[in-house]
């Protein structure tokens, strides 16, 4: 973990670095191909399964945005290797053993060229063993869980191009053991949905805010993601009256469920954040008010509008044109979903191939660019340069609050009330 002291030193290289390789990437996406070029040129064809429908389809939805929007930015630039890019892909209902299905059906019957991941580490993970028994390279952006690096692939083909989403906490546990003693929280409540995703986040932050002298008062076994009604639980948690809630969840449902509970129960804790939901922009406004969201702290993966990451800009300008709204409405999986196609484009043109195991030994080797910054991994397919930041929903806006090399506000605590 880099101490706090010298992150503004470490962003400084991290730019330097990003400027370096946006230049390089620009130059090798310049090498004479357009799009006019390619209509007379066979397809790469790139498959994945996504999340439409099931508890993940609001995210799921947003990766594919993600992905399209990708699709339609690498095409104007002449496609990969000259070719224009086809993207084929089905639903996988949120279903592990669909998404598992979905891929191999995409291998076996379709023969695509290349395959980009789904949403959750739940459905990433089998679904990087079928691409790995095919021998296939298996980049994803939003599957970024504890489990998904911690499988055994005779490839060691999955790449994560967004960052590991088990430290993503690590700004607002800090903040908080930042605060003076006197301001400092005292109790803590920590309640998860039982996914791979929310679970090693909030045990990740448990482990930093307990030893910093902050006592758990709530903190019963993660539930079942199946649960229809989680009232009761928000319930339970507003009645331990703690000063803080670190809550682990996936999609927008349950965070917007816990919010209004709270309300209703006049509870409204010093300081409230959660892994997902809070981070769907528009989305997350629409479902619980402009007054609901006031205060809602929001891990970042290292990605907001304004930043100065590589197509960062180009990005926002194409989602805005299609989608519309504005850079504050972006869904991070959209975030997500584009950076995995930056990086399998540069892939692609630093390999000079689409054959699959050269594509994975050039990612192994290889730096690449993309939303988040600059991107190397390691054995596990994880992102070794990234940074995260603290957001925080303040007067309608979602602002990065912390680091302060990085805020655009003086973070809000205790948090104004949501009633």
């Amino acid at each position: 973990m880099l101490p706090f002291g010298r992150i503004g030193n470490f962003l400084s290289s991290i730019l330097v670095v990003s400027m370096l390789l946006a230049g390089l990437s620009a130059c090798s996406q310049m090498g004479g191909n357009n799009a006019a070029n390619m209509q007379d040129q066979k397809p790469v064809t790139i498959g994945y399964s996504v999340s439409l429908t099931g508890d993940f389809s609001s995210d799921g939805k947003a990766v594919q945005q993600g992905y399209e929007l990708w699709r339609n930015s690498v095409n104007q630039r002449g496609g990969l290797l000259g070719r224009p890019v086809d993207l084929k892909f089905y639903d996988d209902g949120s279903d592990t053993d669909r998404a598992s299905a979905n891929y191999k059906r995409l291998i076996e019957t379709d023969h695509v060229d290349l395959l980009l991941g789904p949403f959750s580490t739940k459905l990433t993970v089998p679904s990087m063993h079928v691409a790995d028994q095919y021998d296939y390279a298996f980049i994803g952006g939003a599957g970024n869980g504890k489990k998904a690096f911690q499988q055994t692939l005779q490839n060691k083909n999955f790449f994560m191009a967004s960052l590991p989403s088990e430290t993503a906490l690590d700004s607002f546990s800090q903040f908080l053991l930042s605060l003076p003693l006197d301001l400092r929280p005292k109790t803590v409540a920590y309640v998860a949905v039982d996914d791979p995703f929310a679970v090693p986040q909030v045990n990740y932050a448990k482990g930093i805010l307990s030893k910093g002298g902050l006592k758990t008062v709530f903190n019963e076994p993660a539930f079942s993601s199946d649960l229809k009604d989680a009232t009761p639980i928000a319930k339970k948690v507003a009645a331990s009256n703690a000063d803080v809630v670190v809550f682990g969840t996936v999609g927008l449902d349950l965070s917007v469920s816990f919010i209004k509970t709270f309300a209703e129960q006049n509870y409204n804790p010093k300081a409230f954040i959660a892994t997902s939901g809070p981070d769907e922009g528009a989305a997350f406004m629409k479902a619980v008010g402009q007054k609901g969201t006031e205060g809602t702290f929001v891990p970042n993966s290292g990605w907001y509008p304004g930043i100065n990451t590589f197509q960062s800009t180009q990005f926002v300008q194409e989602y805005i044109a299609k989608y519309g709204g504005d850079a504050d409405d972006i869904n991070s999986g959209t975030v997500q979903g584009y950076s995995a196609g930056q990086v399998l484009e540069q892939a692609v043109t630093q390999a000079k191939s689409l054959d699959n195991k050269t594509l994975i030994k050039t990612l192994h080797d290889g730096t690449f660019n993309n939303l988040f910054g600059p991107v190397k991994f390691n054995d596990q397919g994880q992102n070794t340069l990234g940074v995260s930041y603290l957001f925080q929903w303040q007067a309608g806006k979602l602002i990065p609050v912390y680091p302060d090399s990085q805020a655009q506000a003086n973070p809000e605590y205790p948090k104004n009330s949501w009633s």
